[in-house]
């Protein structure tokens, strides 16, 4: 998403530096954000996560991640930048695709040690898909958006190595989303998405605006506070509101997260914003409907999101759903949450919020299993977080 859509400016830049912005103000509020827990809280009945900084060879600002499993993970940024561990993160390896050294990608979906795709967010043709097949000593353009400042993709999610949807910013001259599908893995065509509201778009702050579930389910946050959903791979989607506040440019639901059918959180907020607002949400019912929590102890927004769990837990999780085997364990699954203002977690879904101390700066988390996670951000800084 771009700061203000429409107008002739160069909005991404705008965007860009309100951000920054933004989070310098937020960060003198990280007092408040870490404040220590009474005695007796619930902060203090159970394990603090033990957190880790690991050198990811880039000064360039990282604003996704993609873990494969505990060893391989990916991530991205700035100018071109990509990087990757194939031992937990004891050592990365950055590197930068030919050609796009000025582009920014601000999503990446990691399949393997060798595979992977990146997201290139910005205006026009700055917007990008490219893929590797050999761990990033090649890299093959797949998808270009028209030369044509409309234009500007977010975020992506693939429900296996081959299937993927990508979301864009809503056109206001056609009051459509321009998203776009694969099911092969290399070619991307266009697919029809609830209309566009004026000005509606997609946050591309930590590449979690869209999330997959198993092989059919899928969920798109809007800066209007809308969720779009499907249980079909996209082939017909239904919207429903939100409780978190969004629509003026600078706030909205910013990212999204299934544990299973039924149960998802969404985050956000106003990067703009100093203070700690309404930034989270959970649904019991597959995104129909939306309740507030107690606020996530974030100035802000919340940039990134989620669930401390595997991909293979999450098919299992929908299987058992399937077959209609309840809610086991669920109450235990744990949630991070990150912005510039801060970071928290929580394991009960929102009731109980627990600061991660002096962790600021961080656009993007995700985990490899209930134990392993990352945080990246400002500076190519990368966090790896152990429950």
């Amino acid at each position: 998403m771009r700061a203000n859509f429409g107008g002739a400016m160069n909005e991404q830049t705008r965007w860009l530096r309100r951000v920054s912005i933004a989070a310098g103000v937020a960060l003198s509020y990280l007092g408040q954000a870490a404040a220590s827990p009474r005695p007796g809280t619930y902060a203090q009945m159970v394990r603090e996560p033990k957190t880790t900084m690991q050198v990811s060879g880039t000064s360039n600002r990282l604003q996704a991640v993609s873990p494969v499993d505990e060893n391989v993970v990916w991530a991205s940024g700035l100018n071109g930048t990509y990087v990757v561990t194939t031992d937990g993160g004891a050592t990365w390896r950055a590197g930068v695709v030919p050609g796009a050294e000025t582009l920014q990608f601000r999503d990446v979906q990691a399949v393997s040690e060798g595979v992977a795709y990146l997201l290139a967010a910005g205006q026009g043709s700055n917007s990008r898909i490219y893929k590797t097949e050999n761990g990033g000593r090649n890299w093959t353009l797949q998808f270009v958006a028209p030369d044509d400042p409309s234009y500007f993709y977010d975020c992506f999610a693939f429900w296996t190595p081959e299937r993927g949807i990508t979301m864009a910013d809503g056109i206001n001259a056609t009051g459509q989303f321009p998203a776009i599908r694969t099911t092969d893995g290399k070619k991307w065509k266009g697919i029809s998405l609830p209309a566009a509201q004026k000005d509606e778009g997609a946050f591309a702050a930590s590449g979690t605006c869209v999330a997959t579930l198993g092989e059919t389910r899928a969920w798109i946050v809007t800066t209007n506070s809308r969720v779009f959903a499907s249980s079909d791979r996209g082939e017909r989607w239904a919207s429903y509101l939100t409780p978190i506040a969004g629509g003026t440019g600078t706030s909205g639901v910013f990212t999204v997260a299934f544990r299973d059918g039924r149960h998802g959180v969404i985050g956000g907020g106003d990067f703009s914003s100093a203070r700690i607002l309404d930034n989270f949400a959970r649904s019991r019912d597959g995104g129909k409907t939306w309740h507030l929590t107690p606020q996530a102890p974030v100035p802000g927004a919340i940039f990134g999101l989620a669930y401390a769990q595997s991909t293979s837990d999450r098919k299992r999780e929908v299987a058992d759903e399937d077959r209609g085997r309840g809610d086991s364990r669920r109450e235990q699954t744990k949630v991070v949450v990150t912005g510039p203002g801060g970071a928290a977690w929580t394991t009960d879904e929102g009731e109980n919020w627990n600061p991660l101390p002096d962790v600021a700066g961080y656009w993007a988390v995700a985990f490899a299993n209930e134990h392993d996670g990352w945080l990246v951000g400002t500076g190519g800084r990368i966090l790896k977080i152990t429950f």
